[in-house]
């Protein structure tokens, strides 16, 4: 492909580049990330869940991680506050019986003192204090984050010295808040891991869906760092970034 087909090719991707759910199949096979994280989020939760526990999903997305757990619905409760995902849970979740309510981690949530045995969330906001206000004496909790330095070669590459959108997201802060809320630490991980985009115009799609890492891209506007982008593809034959990751469970 030239030039000018290649950038008619960006331009698509960034004119579909919505997102149902948290759904990343539209580049699957076009890039490769977080395969070898030195835990693994599912299996901490099963290794905390039993099936009359009563659970709690912060900032589920479209409830697709939720469902795979496979939890008695009537045992589960889920919060969700982006408005395409909070319709998508009213449509999916509600139906089935789950306790979902719009929402999101950072504030008071909307539920009773002390009402689950167990909270998850994965890559959302929390608040320690709320948390621990809805747990039960010795209930747990855990999370998966995405970390400050989160795909900073990537955001740098196409938008040139950002701040990160997050700088206090590091596992050492997270730790101090839940220790300060009265938690006890049960586990604490972080892992910097490699991402790689083996074709630009999934990069662009990707820099589209998570716009609070890539502020104000387009392809108009940051065309020659995408076509920078294109010959660091050609010659090293994918444009590699990193992912920083970490894990923090608790328990009241």
């Amino acid at each position: 492909m030239n030039a000018n087909e290649w950038i008619q090719s960006w331009k698509a991707e960034e004119e579909i580049a919505h997102i149902h759910g948290w759904d990343f199949s539209h580049i699957h096979g076009r890039y490769t990330e977080q395969d070898d994280l030195p835990w693994d989020y599912r299996a901490v939760i099963e290794k905390h869940l039993t099936p009359d526990m009563k659970i709690l999903d912060i900032d589920t997305g479209g409830g697709e991680f939720l469902l795979s757990l496979n939890h008695p619905h009537e045992n589960t409760a889920a919060m969700e506050n982006f408005p395409p995902n909070v319709a998508l849970c009213q449509e999916t979740l509600l139906p089935l019986g789950i306790d979902f309510r719009p929402g999101d981690g950072k504030g008071k949530m909307p539920f009773d003192d002390g009402c689950f045995d167990l909270v998850i969330n994965r890559h959302g906001d929390f608040n320690a204090e709320e948390i621990y206000r809805v747990l039960k004496p010795g209930g747990v909790f855990i999370t998966q984050q995405v970390g400050a330095e989160n795909d900073r070669e990537l955001a740098e590459l196409l938008c040139g010295v950002t701040e990160s959108p997050f700088p206090g997201q590091y596992l050492n802060i997270a730790t101090e808040k839940f220790e300060n809320a009265g938690f006890a630490i049960l586990q604490s991980e972080e892992a910097f891991r490699p991402i790689r985009f083996f074709d630009v115009g999934a990069l662009v799609w990707f820099a589209r869906i998570i716009q609070w890492e890539f502020p104000d891209f387009s392809v108009d506007t940051h065309l020659d760092r995408l076509l920078s982008a294109q010959n660091i593809l050609e010659t090293q034959g994918s444009v590699d970034g990193s992912i920083h990751r970490f894990l923090l469970a608790a328990q009241k």
